[in-house]
């Protein structure tokens, strides 16, 4: 019987969240409170519980006490099994002299803990939307896809796709072009009124995340997935 690949999530948790200010004036994005008990981050953490994902680390940055608060009391681990873990990473300038620059540059700093867990696959989930998935769908197209990525992406009508990220995609869902915020987004295959559009949810091969942040690490970029690794 084949082993079950072993997965690492990075959660990126640090943005600032300008558009819901001033919610997010003493707190982050992800930490800001949801139906009364619930935080934003919470949504993301459960998809991935749920969907058999126990290994992650948050990566958090800006004003981020809140978070890590309710980190503490909401997500409690037991400690019996060594992989089930929600650790808070907070930017500790390993790689320079900078904070975290962007996702991909704060996936970067923190390619030390990548190596010491020594995954198949890394997950790179944001921490800010609220939704519901089954994140080993994902996983199980990946596996079959063999590819070195694969992105989350959801149909949306074509007039409203240009204030996102668009996945020119073939028959067969392979990405052949990505454009950022496009003003003519390319359509679906199979549906000329519809264009795919990234939800930020990203499923690596290790060795291919890795080469792709420092070789992004090596220009003058945004360092973030969605703007430049992926396309």
């Amino acid at each position: 019987m084949p082993r079950a690949p072993r997965i690492l999530t990075m959660i990126m948790a640090g943005g600032k969240g300008e558009r819901l200010f001033p919610l997010t004036r003493e707190r982050s994005k992800p930490s800001v409170p949801f139906g009364g008990r619930y935080r934003i981050i919470d949504f993301v953490i459960s998809n991935l519980v749920n969907s058999g994902f126990f290994s992650m680390y948050v990566l958090v940055q800006y004003r981020s006490q809140s978070l890590i608060e309710h980190l503490r009391t909401a997500w409690r681990t037991t400690g019996i099994l060594t992989d089930a873990f929600i650790a808070v990473v907070p930017p500790q300038q390993r790689a320079g002299e900078a904070w975290y620059r962007g996702t991909a540059d704060a996936v970067l700093q923190n390619l030390h803990l990548v190596e010491d867990f020594g995954p198949d696959f890394v997950a790179v989930f944001g921490a800010d939307h609220i939704y519901r998935m089954d994140i080993s769908q994902m996983l199980a197209f990946h596996l079959e896809s063999d590819a070195d990525a694969t992105v989350a992406a959801r149909p949306v009508r074509r007039e409203g796709a240009s204030a996102f990220g668009v996945l020119g995609v073939d028959r067969q869902h392979r990405v052949v072009a990505w454009e950022e915020k496009p003003v003519e987004p390319s359509p679906m295959p199979d549906d000329p009124t519809r264009a795919l559009v990234s939800m930020g949810k990203y499923i690596c091969r290790r060795g291919a995340l890795v080469d792709a942040v420092r070789e992004d690490a090596r220009r003058s970029t945004d360092y973030d997935f969605g703007r430049v690794i992926s396309p």
